[in-house]
């Protein structure tokens, strides 16, 4: 078996609204399942990454979220490091980037539109069908509650834009509400791992006022492993391979993914997936041979 010199690089707290034990978790045991693959692993945090004139491993593991961090990982990427998650995945996974590449890859997704904060237009919202309107945060990942709110008409909508605006946030998604079950998933490709549950019944979920939007779970039956397919896509389309999501089920069963994040918190089935997750890191460092 092949052993590694192996750089993990940590998530910065900022970046893990309501799940920082929660990734501080997933990360440590990840690193000892590596550890117990034969790989020396050395672990540091985004900061540390940031400031280091030379790394010298090949080989990195990282859940890092920083634009700085992301960008020093691409050219590192780009100069032979192996590293997973790609840093050029994690910025596919930044808001506008994901509503792109999910959209044009056929992956069932709400209808939405991309516009820049000072949009104090109407057209966009008289094309949205349903009642209200999520406001999300285009240019990453929502790290305020406010960075994804929902909007009961196209005046809220409008004035969250402008909060945006003076947060200096360039763009911004706007959905259609969907009605149905929100239902999480987490996975790790190529692997057989695939986990699926409602979050809010099991209090799962970082901002739990949400329910209060969406709905308590009414459990519509849907194919899991056309969700699974779905999820697949979609990873492979944003390059990710540590990944998880979140998606809508309709009463008639059909689902759009309205979310998909690299490398999140696993909480629920954390033990069982840092086995796969460090399996598919290995798998990555091996092929690079």
């Amino acid at each position: 078996m092949n052993t590694f010199e192996i750089l993990g690089v940590h998530r910065n707290k900022k970046f893990s609204p309501n799940h920082i034990g929660n990734d501080d978790a997933i990360f440590s045991l990840t690193s000892q399942a590596l550890q117990r693959m034969g790989c020396s692993v050395s672990i540091c945090s985004e900061d540390d990454f940031l400031h280091r004139d030379t790394i010298e491993q090949r080989f990195i593991f990282t859940m890092a979220r920083q634009k700085e961090a992301v960008k020093k990982l691409q050219e590192l990427e780009l100069a032979g490091k192996v590293i997973v998650n790609s840093g050029f995945g994690i910025e596919q996974c930044f808001r506008t980037n994901m509503t792109n590449g999910l959209v044009e890859h056929g992956i069932p997704y709400p209808k939405s539109f991309i516009v820049p904060t000072s949009y104090v237009g109407n057209d966009v919202f008289e094309q949205l069908p349903g009642k209200g309107f999520w406001i999300k945060r285009g240019d990453f990942h929502a790290i305020h509650k406010e960075d994804v709110t929902f909007a009961a008409s196209a005046d809220e909508a409008r004035e969250i834009l402008r909060e945006y605006e003076l947060r200096e946030i360039p763009d911004a998604v706007i959905s259609e509400h969907l009605m149905g079950d929100l239902v999480k998933f987490y996975a790790v490709r190529g692997t057989d791992f695939f986990y699926w549950f409602y979050p809010y019944a099991n209090n799962h979920h970082k901002y739990a006022d949400y329910e209060n939007i969406n709905g308590k779970s009414l459990y519509y039956p849907f194919e899991e492993n056309a969700l699974r397919k779905a999820a697949a896509a979609s990873a492979e389309a944003l390059n990710v391979h540590i990944y998880g999501g979140d998606a809508i089920v309709g009463k008639d069963g059909r689902f759009h993914i309205i979310d998909l994040n690299d490398w999140p918190s696993f909480a629920p089935c954390r033990k069982e997936a840092s086995e796969s997750i460090a399996q598919a890191i290995f798998q990555q460092f091996t092929v690079a041979i």
